[in-house]
């Protein structure tokens, strides 16, 4: 890292401004270079000066440029931010000239990347300002701000803390067993110190699932056979005209999709082509698209006409979708019920479309199912990513292990490699420890400029 970066930090386009961002040793000197006004190497850290950019002699853009002297900025080393107008030429022009005087054009997420490798801020909360970048709701950008402030690091942080005293304890013991002022750390005293710290981890584990539904919303299918009314629905629940609806069977061919926000949790909603047996070529592709669509589906609502008698097609659906979280919908509920279903099924709830109301039990339905009033009132302190759940989980079985070897009567220091293991995997889920590989990996889903 003793190169200096430069990107372009605002979208490319026609706007008020843009913001060509610089970081490293040389940042200063290659602006300074460039810029006709103070001498930037004079002025106070943390301070706007106003100014041209040039190249040569050229003018090429009126500019405010932002001082920000190391260490007291994003990435730790010297920062400047030139604003320009936003203009794509005149943007681009200048990120040129940063280049031609020594400045290298960053990689994607290279500046977050720097403020982690120099200790400004940890793996999650690099994560985190990816994921507030990408808020698609209040809920979402609640949780990535609760990362960003190092809530989640410090749980993390605090549960690793209490793992080292043990550790540290079982090593004095195998140590330095001649020393009488020690605690003496047995089995039975390491095995209550597992449970508590399995209960913690347990816990953070299981609500950290919510975290999946706040980033990133539930994919919602819907399906049903021809004609019971899937595109209506869909239209209801989004409150758009987006799927066509008509009386002829086959209508919807390929998957229609819109998204609506309940308490604050985004539904990505697809419609599908009807599930039946047919010899249209293109039908046959969307029921089959249909179908596996089913698998990648958080939540399936299978759609049944309360006027028809159960077919074929709907067996069909009710085995295909009975492992799945799924809510059956008896649509046309104004219309005289024919329908009978097996008695056992759950979460079914009846509806029409005839107006916005008529689907409401869908949508409470919902909230229900993934407690959706209740996200809105817990803790933001969650794992946000599979990356980190997964590393919990872990940490977690490392735990087990640990129990399971004290169980078995197996030496202390057994127990302790299963509970350094456990110590390791919590640091890589905040950067404590971490492999290059990954760390390349993850800033590479950053944007360029951030």
């Amino acid at each position: 890292m003793d190169d200096t970066i430069v990107a372009i930090s605002t979208t490319m386009g026609v706007g008020a401004i843009s913001i060509i961002r610089l970081s490293g040793k040389e940042a200063l000197a290659i602006v300074n270079n460039c810029f006709q006004g103070k001498d930037l190497t004079t002025v106070k850290s943390h301070t706007i000066h106003y100014g041209y950019i040039k190249d040569n002699e050229e003018l090429i853009d009126e500019v405010l440029v932002s001082v920000m002297k190391s260490p007291k900025t994003f990435t730790r080393e010297d920062v400047i931010e030139i604003n320009c107008h936003g203009g794509i030429i005149a943007t681009n022009r200048i990120l040129q000239t940063m280049l031609n005087h020594g400045a290298r054009l960053a990689e994607a997420g290279e500046f977050t990347k720097r403020a982690f490798l120099n200790g400004r801020i940890d793996l999650v909360e690099s994560e985190a300002v990816m994921d507030l970048i990408q808020s698609k709701s209040e809920e979402s950008r609640k949780l990535a701000l609760s990362q960003l402030t190092g809530k989640t690091s410090n749980l993390i942080t605090n549960f690793r803390d209490k793992l080292k005293d043990l550790l540290s304890a079982i090593e004095v013991n195998i140590d330095y067993p001649e020393y009488y002022d020690i605690e003496i750390i047995t089995k039975e005293k390491i095995k209550d110190q597992i449970n508590v710290l399995k209960k913690d981890l347990q816990r953070l584990i299981k609500e950290s699932q919510n975290s999946t539904t706040i980033k990133n919303g539930i994919k919602t299918v819907i399906i049903g056979k021809p004609n019971v009314g899937k595109s209506s629905i869909l239209n209801k629940l989004i409150e758009q005209e987006k799927a066509i609806v008509t009386d002829i069977a086959g209508t919807t061919r390929d998957i229609v999709e819109g998204e609506i926000y309940l308490d604050g949790i985004l539904l990505n909603i697809i419609d599908t082509a009807g599930i039946r047996d047919t010899d249209n070529i293109v039908e046959k592709i969307g029921v089959e698209k249909s179908l596996s669509m089913i698998n990648e589906a958080d939540l399936v609502i299978t759609v049944f006409n309360s006027n028809e008698e159960l077919a074929q097609e709907d067996k069909k659906i009710l085995t295909q979708t009975e492992q799945k979280q799924r809510i059956i919908v008896l649509n046309k509920n104004d219309l005289p019920k024919n329908l009978k279903l097996p008695i056992d099924l759950k979460n079914v709830v009846e509806t029409n479309t005839n107006t916005i109301e008529g689907i409401n039990p869908i949508k409470e339905k919902i909230k229900e199912l993934f407690n959706l009033e209740q996200l809105q009132t817990k803790d933001y302190t969650y794992l946000a990513n599979s990356r980190q759940i997964s590393l919990a989980k872990k940490s977690y079985q490392n735990l087990l292990d640990a129990e399971n070897s004290i169980q078995e009567d197996l030496p202390v220091d057994m127990v302790e490699i299963d509970l350094k293991e456990c110590f390791d995997n919590l640091g890589q889920i905040i950067g404590a420890t971490y492999n290059e590989e990954i760390i390349d990996n993850l800033f590479e889903n950053f944007c360029v400029g951030k």
